[in-house]
């Protein structure tokens, strides 16, 4: 039975290895195809990019919890290679795209069929034993963050041949990553622990009010909501803000993000192994938040290109949080609920992507435009730190309650 979980999680490590890798191709040419299809400046760009994510997260929100909950009834593998098909045509449309309007039709349709995180983290969740989950779940942040060394490294050298380029790449990639996966993958959950699907469980608020049957989920889900409203201040400004105040080209902003990929890597795939189980899930959590708002206030107030670079350290430092949160909350639901579950954080997390990035790029928008009395590119940043600071009360809240009540789940 290990072995097949060792053999399983290298299977679903992988998977998702190539899957980010894809992504990270695009993120440092993503800027520039916007200003060719728009006619229009940085500033212009980072308005559309926003809306750009809003379309495909809104569709996610949508659709996350009704493939989380078929992949809790057909179980895991034919959700994730639906997700993993999704994702290869929506890089074709991109690949292709003569307007900006079709770079909003490939979002949708990847927004729909996204559901590789919210099953991965199911799949992780069906093969591990209570002690390893934070550990495993360590292993999803390790395959983001190797794949955002390869992808955006790649993508940054590629783009210098063309905006497109790394789109055709990506677009390879991911295909050849779902026939990968359709020979190799295999299922996770039992027959015997599948539940029958449920329409008014199957949507984001229904999903939600399944939440309040597990108090201490419903209150850790809102911290979990705030971190990745914060975090989407560097994913959806970092490019537009050090192209706008350092004029960094699309291979040093590639190079940037290879290295929040090495850092994330070695922090969640490595680093989290020795620290979590030293210092508990509680204490990871507080330690990793303030870790987060740190590196977001130093981002902010950044006066060299080089500093960037330098206060990606504690900001990554703070991804010992994510895991342990996690394994927190996944510890309170039973198995066949996992896709349920996984599929209502992926729902949260769309939301934030909603609301943040239009939020946050309207922010940099407003603080970079020629008429703005206030020039404060970091703006973002200063937002997302008050976030992350909000997160750790309300965790500390919760998990301290439910210490003093005699009931803790790690």
């Amino acid at each position: 039975m290990a072995s097949n979980r060792k053999a399983a999680m290298g299977f679903i490590f992988l998977t998702l290895l190539v899957d980010v890798t894809g992504l990270g191709l695009i993120i440092p040419v993503l800027p520039k195809l916007i200003e060719e299809l728009v006619h229009g400046d940085i500033s212009t760009a980072a308005k559309y990019g926003g809306w750009l994510t809003f379309a495909y997260a809104i569709m996610q929100f949508l659709f996350a919890p009704v493939l989380g909950n078929l992949s809790d009834k057909y179980g895991r593998r034919p959700v994730l290679l639906f997700s993993l098909f999704g994702f290869g045509m929506d890089y074709i449309f991109l690949s292709f795209a003569p307007t900006i309007i079709w770079l909003f039709v490939g979002r949708i349709i990847a927004g729909i069929t996204g559901a590789s995180f919210t099953t991965a983290t199911a799949y992780i969740a069906d093969i591990s034993a209570p002690a390893d989950r934070a550990k495993n779940f360590g292993m999803v942040g390790a395959a983001f963050g190797i794949g955002f060394i390869v992808g955006p490294v790649i993508g940054g050298l590629l783009g210098q041949y063309g905006a497109r380029v790394p789109f055709y790449f990506a677009a390879c990639l991911t295909l050849l990553n779902w026939l990968y996966g359709y020979f190799v993958l295999p299922e996770s959950l039992p027959i015997e622990n599948r539940r029958s699907f449920e329409w008014k469980r199957a949507n984001p608020f229904g999903a939600f009010r399944q939440l309040k049957k597990y108090p201490a989920v419903g209150a850790l889900a809102i911290s979990f909501f705030l971190v990745y409203m914060a975090a989407q201040a560097v994913q959806s400004t970092w490019a537009f803000f050090n192209i706008e105040k350092f004029k960094w080209s699309e291979k040093i902003v590639g190079l940037s993000l290879g290295a929040v990929g090495l850092l994330v890597g070695l922090v969640q795939g490595l680093l989290i192994r020795y620290i979590n189980p030293k210092i508990g899930n509680e204490k990871s959590i507080y330690i990793g938040f303030g870790l987060y708002a740190i590196g977001l206030i130093l981002f902010a107030f950044a006066s060299q290109g080089w500093m960037m670079f330098v206060f990606l350290v504690p900001y990554c430092l703070g991804g010992i949080s994510g895991p342990a949160l996690q394994s927190i909350i996944t510890g309170h639901v039973p198995s066949n609920e996992q896709g349920e579950l996984q599929g209502a954080l992926t729902s949260l997390i769309s939301a934030t992507s909603i609301l943040s990035p239009v939020i946050m790029t309207s922010l940099f928008s407003y603080y970079t435009s020629a008429g703005t009395s206030v020039y404060f590119p970091g703006a973002p940043f200063l937002l997302g730190s008050f976030l992350m600071f909000a997160a750790g009360i309300l965790a500390y809240r919760v998990l301290s309650k439910e210490k003093a009540s005699g009931l803790t789940v790690q």
